[in-house]
C-alpha cells in the first residue's frame, strides 16, 4: 500500500556534525523532522511537551525571583525558545546548541518561522556549545576556562535528548550521572529549578535527581496520540 504523500519524509538538508549525522526532514505542509545519527528526536507537529517544559520551571520556582533568568539546553525545533521569549519574566535567556546545523535551520531555514521573534528578543542569547561542557565549566572543583565566575540560573531546561534513559550520543550519558546532575545543581542560583524532558517518565532518574541533593522532585505527565506519555521531571536545588 502507497503512503499517503503528506507522510513521505523529504530530506532538506543532511550534515555531519561534530557528533555525527544531523538531518532535517520534512513531511507534507509545515511539519519537520530533527533525526540526530538515526534517531528521531523532535519534530514540529505538537510542541506541548516543549511548551511545558519551560511553563513548568517558572511555575516551580519559589515567589522570591521576579526576573528569573534560564538556561535552554537544546534548541531543537525551538519551541521551548519560543515559548521562554513569549513570556516577559525572564530577564536573561541562554540558549545551548551544540549542532551549528540546527542553529542554521533556525537563522537561515525553514525552522526560522518558529524563532524569529525569539532569537531578535534582547534577552536571548543563542550559543554554539557542547552543552555538557558549558555545564562543567566552572562547576565547583573545576576552575573555568575563562577565568570568570560561573554563570548561574533560576532555571535550567535540558532538552538535549529523548529522556534520561534514551540519549542521542554516549557523551550525553555522563549529564544523567552523578557528575552532570551536580554540574546542573551548582550552575543554577540557590532554590533553582532543573526541569528536563522526557520521552517517558523514569523513576530512576527521579532518584538520582534525589541522590544528586535536588529536593521537591517531581515529574509531569503529557499524554500523547500513542504509547506512554512524554515527561518533564522537575527538582529544585538546595536554598
Amino acid at each position: 500500500m502507497l503512503r499517503p504523500a503528506d507522510d513521505i519524509p523529504v530530506t532538506l538538508d543532511r550534515r555531519e556534525g561534530p557528533h555525527g549525522e544531523v538531518v532535517l526532514r520534512q513531511r507534507g505542509a509545515g511539519r519537520f523532522e530533527i533525526i540526530a545519527n538515526g534517531c528521531f528526536l523532535m519534530d514540529t507537529s505538537d510542541g506541548r511537551s516543549e511548551r511545558l517544559l519551560v511553563a513548568a520551571a517558572l511555575t516551580a520556582l519559589p515567589d522570591d525571583r521576579p526576573s528569573p533568568t534560564l538556561l535552554i539546553g537544546g534548541l531543537g525545533v525551538g519551541f521551548s525558545l519560543a515559548h521562554a521569549a513569549a513570556e516577559p519574566r525572564w530577564s536573561r535567556i541562554t540558549v545551548i546548541e551544540r549542532e551549528p546545523a540546527v542553529i542554521d535551520w533556525h537563522r537561515t531555514g525553514p525552522l526560522g518561522e518558529i524563532t524569529g521573534a525569539a532569537r531578535t528578543d534582547p534577552r536571548v542569547e543563542l550559543r554554539q556549545a557542547d552543552l555538557v561542557h558549558h555545564l562543567l565549566d566552572g562547576a565547583e572543583g573545576r576552575p573555568r576556562s575563562s577565568g570568570a565566575p560561573a554563570e548561574r540560573y533560576d532555571a535550567i531546561c535540558l532538552d538535549i535528548d529523548n529522556g534520561p534513559d534514551w540519549t542521542v550520543t554516549e557523551e550525553n550519558d555522563s549529564l544523567y550521572g552523578p557528575a552532570g546532575l551536580a554540574a546542573c545543581r551548582d550552575r543554577l542560583a540557590p532554590g533553582g529549578v532543573l526541569a528536563v524532558w522526557s520521552a517517558r517518565p523514569s523513576p530512576a532518574f527521579e532518584e538520582a535527581l534525589r541522590s544528586a541533593g535536588f529536593e521537591q522532585v517531581r515529574t509531569e505527565e503529557i499524554p500523547v496520540a500513542r504509547g506512554v506519555p512524554d515527561a518533564v521531571h522537575l527538582a529544585r536545588g538546595p536554598a
